[in-house]
């Protein structure tokens, strides 16, 4: 059981560290989405499943929703508006 803690804790800081480190923002918000499932994982272990269940849905859920909203959001802002045909 030790050996799980250690490997769940060792992922949550090489995630931390490969969001901080990544240039692409989609692979920055799956990674976080990663994060935020072990994190629940973590608190399963430690006895809290209130805390894992809302770190499982608002952080791997409604928060990665709204990440990738923005980052559409963002790109359609940066395309510009849609001309119309024959202009």
């Amino acid at each position: 059981m030790i050996l799980l803690e250690y490997m769940l804790l060792t992922f949550l800081i090489a995630c931390s560290l490969a969001v901080s480190l990544t240039r692409k923002v989609i692979s920055a918000v799956i990674i976080f989405m990663s994060y935020s499932i072990v994190m629940s994982l973590v608190w399963v272990l430690l006895e809290a499943p209130d805390l894992a269940l809302t770190e499982a849905a608002i952080g791997a859920g409604i928060t990665s929703v709204l990440f990738f909203l923005a980052i559409r959001r963002i790109n359609a802002m940066e395309r510009g508006p849609e001309r119309e045909e024959g202009e």
